[in-house]
């Protein structure tokens, strides 16, 4: 870390001063009449700069103290006081950041013409402001053991890859699979571009998802059959994958964008799902009908009383683990939200209409306990965004 310091300590020194510097006890902005000057703005912006922390230039800079200025003044009138071995205790976590004891660190910012009150500043502002917004907003913001259970059944305790894919889904059958198969290494060779890909999956795809383009939301990796895997990952955002065979059709996907999260990664994930058997393949009468119930049913138990007096074997309803569901099946199922539908072939001469009824997460150990911590600090933010607006509409801030 003294040497990372080093590096750029002896361009800072000989950086030339900017004009402000030449007034240093000149007011730069003023918060009700309080102000702050050009040498305080001067030394956060030299104390940024060091820690390569974005925003550092004057401007900037200028703001946030106005800001850190009725965010003290607010936690004083609401009875916060920061101790001087709390703000011993928070100078020595965060030079701890750096693998340094807080004399290390002030002695390094010393050499860069950093005075050690405007570390203490940096520091001690923040345990105010952090205080209040826990006093103010800490309890109402804390969620519930049931928000934090219905976020975990929604797969927001994913974590690991996600990826946002748009998609083109060509059925394959006897008659045609020869040149569904060429269409598809056609449209892989020359469609370029997302604009491209949309209007391709709007003439040619058959998925629920072509409406909209082909786009599908954010998909955790772990839902994706292998095959499909193995292809967008190699993708850049805005590639087009090779097709994918996938037994009853063959798919493209474009990869629009990728994530990768600390989070914690579920160790199962499971889906329940119905699908009802429809005689004919993909004969207009079979396809007309599956039209039919699209729109009949609403929810995966509506499904029952469709099949009411058919044969057992017309209707299924499981669980399965994602991992081991049929590649084809897999993939239809993780692009379809709650009570959606799509119709994929079973067989030849039989119409798969499958119902997505709900996704069931088992989050890994300490997930929960993550995500309310997520969930909570989510909203502490936004309760701070909000205050603090309020705070500076009361003040009068003037810049100069």
């Amino acid at each position: 870390m003294i040497k990372w310091f080093g590096a750029i300590l002896l361009a800072i020194a000989m950086a030339p001063l900017p004009a402000s510097a030449q007034q240093p006890f000149a007011a730069a902005a003023t918060v009700d009449g309080v102000a702050i000057t050009n040498w305080q703005v001067e030394q956060r912006s030299r104390f940024l700069g060091l820690l390569r922390a974005p925003n550092a230039d004057r401007d900037s800079v200028r703001d946030v103290l106005v800001n850190e200025l009725v965010q003290v003044r607010a936690a004083r009138i609401a009875g916060i006081q920061v101790t001087a071995e709390e703000l011993d205790e928070g100078l020595v976590e965060f030079a701890g950041r750096a693998n340094l004891t807080p004399e290390e660190f002030i002695a390094a910012l010393q050499q860069a013409g950093v005075a050690p009150e405007t570390f203490r500043d940096f520091v001690r502002n923040g345990l105010f402001w952090r205080r209040l917004v826990q006093q103010r907003f800490g309890p109402r913001a804390r969620p519930t053991e049931q928000e934090i259970e219905r976020a975990l059944n929604r797969g927001e305790s994913g974590g690991g890859v996600r990826l946002l894919l748009s998609e083109i889904a060509l059925p394959l059958t006897p008659e045609t699979q020869d040149d569904v198969r060429a269409l598809a290494n056609r449209l892989s060779d020359t469609v370029r571009g997302q604009a491209a890909f949309q209007e391709a999956a709007r003439q040619f795809s058959r998925s629920p998802s072509a409406r909209r383009g082909g786009r599908i939301d954010w998909i955790s990796l772990a839902e994706l059959a292998p095959p499909i895997a193995a292809q967008v990952l190699t993708l850049e955002p805005g590639e087009v994958s090779e097709p994918v065979d996938l037994g009853g059709f063959v798919a493209l996907f474009l990869l629009r964008d990728l994530d990768e999260t600390g989070a914690t990664t579920p160790q199962a994930l499971s889906v329940d799902y119905a699908e009802y058997l429809i005689p004919g393949g993909r004969s207009p009468g079979a396809l007309a009908q599956a039209a039919t119930l699209r729109d009949r049913v609403d929810t995966c138990d509506d499904l029952y009383g469709v099949a009411r007096g058919q044969p057992e074997e017309v209707l299924r309803r499981e669980v399965r683990a994602v991992e081991e569901l049929p590649a084809d099946l897999r993939q239809v199922l993780a692009t379809l939200d709650a009570n959606e539908a799509a119709t994929t072939l079973a067989t030849d001469t039989v119409l798969r209409f499958v119902m997505l009824c709900d996704r069931v997460v088992e989050p890994a150990e300490g997930a929960f306990e993550a995500l309310g911590q997520q969930l909570l600090n989510q909203r502490l933010v936004s309760y701070a965004d909000g205050y603090l607006a309020e705070l500076r509409a009361d003040a009068v801030i003037e810049y100069n």
